[in-house]
């Protein structure tokens, strides 16, 4: 993951004298992005992003955001049923959907001209979280749906897949937290109002408490992780 990051972050680098020689008088107060999330705690998607930008002075944001993540272990493996062909993750007891809250500050370190360039912008945010632990429910060899237990399920045999979306939702147990946040974004929108671009840092969350994610692994209440969110949005 963070070999990826460094990778996609040397391929951005040439186009940062671009950002420095064409910076332009283009003005704007109000921003509102959308993004989708890729981090070293996540899978092919770790979930979506959504914040709001409201200007301070010439060059700082404040900024307002919301993210849903689903949290991994990172010794998860995926095992596919010989039975029935579906898949399931051996071992995993909790789900950890994550809902964070955030507040901070934007400057802009480069701006961009109206309809070209790139604009680059060094962000910091923190807030609560809301971590949602949920059971990991399995299709057993009677054909029930059960969460996992581990004093029960100690054979991959025992189990023919995985639970339905969601389902466990209803037996969650709501777990506080804080989060904070750095990155870089690099924006690369060509009409005015119009924002796309990709932001790359490093996360911290932690909980009250562990979280019981695989009981026959090492759980933890600190999650960091490193991130880079694809987003798109407005400005005005």
């Amino acid at each position: 993951m963070r070999r990826k990051i460094h990778i996609l972050f040397l391929a951005i680098l040439p186009l940062v004298s671009v950002g420095q020689i064409i910076e332009g008088d283009y003005e704007y107060s109000k921003e509102f992005t959308w993004g989708v999330n890729k981090n070293s705690n996540g899978g092919l998607i770790g979930g979506i992003v959504l914040k709001h930008s409201r200007i301070r002075s010439e060059r700082i944001y404040t900024t307002y955001g919301i993210e849903f993540m689903n949290v991994k272990h990172p010794k998860e493996q995926r095992y596919t049923s010989r039975q029935t062909g579906t898949s399931f993750i051996w071992g995993k007891q909790n789900f950890l959907y994550s809902i964070r809250f955030q507040y901070g500050l934007e400057r802009l370190l480069y701006k961009k001209a109206p309809q070209q360039g790139v604009q680059i912008s060094l962000g910091v945010a923190g807030g609560p979280t809301m971590g949602i632990e949920a059971p990991y429910y399995v299709l057993t060899q009677s054909g029930e749906y059960a969460p996992y237990d581990p004093d029960k399920y100690f054979d991959l045999r025992s189990i023919q897949g995985s639970g339905k979306l969601l389902q466990g939702i209803g037996e969650s147990s709501i777990v506080p937290g804080l989060n904070a946040k750095a990155g870089l974004s690099f924006e690369f929108g060509a009409f005015r109002n119009n924002v796309a671009g990709v932001e790359i840092g490093l996360l911290g969350e932690v909980f009250t408490r562990r979280i019981i994610l695989i009981p026959t692994q090492d759980n933890r209440a600190f999650f960091p992780s490193a991130f880079f969110t694809f987003f798109w949005g407005t400005r005005r």
